[in-house]
């Protein structure tokens, strides 16, 4: 591990708007926040927005500067890129935005029934080979219904076709409602404020001429399941954050 990631890794520990714990120390001694996030950390009665795989933070940071009347949470694994939006957050004494250091799988272990309002996801990791593994499926919704609140919603972006057209396939199998839907976000004029709000990989995407897709939907349900469906994988790759030759990539698909 590098010294700069280690640096990061410290800052880290000592950032109260950020919690890490040891997968041990979750399953044994439980989470003290879960159910108790407005009324502990943020100290108010605001709506819980999360972001999954935030990255850099990019969205949640964004996000709580636009709605100081709700309160966002960042969460990936990923402590050195998590460590950029965590300082943003700290040094411009943004109160309504927190990050959670852990995997996804784990939410239900941070998040009681009914404790978050909206989930972005933005510009996952497509998962084309392994379906539990996509952040849109049945498995992973199954946890977004169970900590989302009556009518609570989800958004995606995505440069992804094959996540799209997944997506839009898991939605129509378990009759969620969509609220919008476009294939083309910046084509259409929607990119308002919010939409606007640019990722690390997004920016990527439109440099290369990528059509972004946008979906917001509320999903329901338990007994969730995936869809029957053939889909063409998408045919790029990402280049690498620290890469300086546009031959050298690494493999995002």
């Amino acid at each position: 591990m590098s010294k700069n990631k280690l640096a990061k890794f410290a800052d880290l520990n000592t950032f109260g708007h950020v919690i890490q714990l040891s997968y041990s120390q979750l399953i044994n001694e439980g989470f003290e926040l879960k159910g108790k996030w407005n009324q502990d950390f943020f100290k108010n009665d605001n709506p819980i927005v999360l972001e999954l795989g935030c990255g850099k933070g990019e969205y949640s940071v964004g996000l709580a500067k636009l709605f100081p009347n709700k309160n966002f949470i960042g969460i990936d694994i990923k402590g050195s890129r998590m460590w950029s939006g965590a300082k943003e957050a700290l040094l411009n004494q943004i109160g309504n935005c927190g990050f959670v250091r852990t995997n996804i799988e784990l939410l239900q272990h941070f998040f009681a029934n009914s404790e978050v309002a909206e989930i972005w996801i933005t510009f996952p990791d497509p998962q084309m080979k392994r379906t539990n593994k996509r952040l849109t499926s049945a498995r992973f919704l199954r946890v977004y219904c169970q900590i989302l609140g009556n009518d609570g919603v989800i958004h995606l972006k995505t440069d992804s076709d094959f996540l799209y057209e997944y997506t839009l396939a898991t939605i129509s199998e378990n009759h969620f409602q969509i609220l919008v839907n476009t294939n083309d976000l910046y084509a259409t004029g929607m990119a308002d404020e919010i939409l606007s709000i640019r990722t690390y990989y997004e920016q990527q995407w439109l440099d290369r001429g990528k059509k972004i897709k946008y979906l917001r939907y509320i999903p329901h349900g338990e007994n969730l399941t995936e869809p029957d469906v053939e889909i063409d994988f998408d045919n790029y790759r990402s280049f690498g954050r620290n890469s300086t030759n546009r031959d050298n990539i690494e493999t995002k698909k």
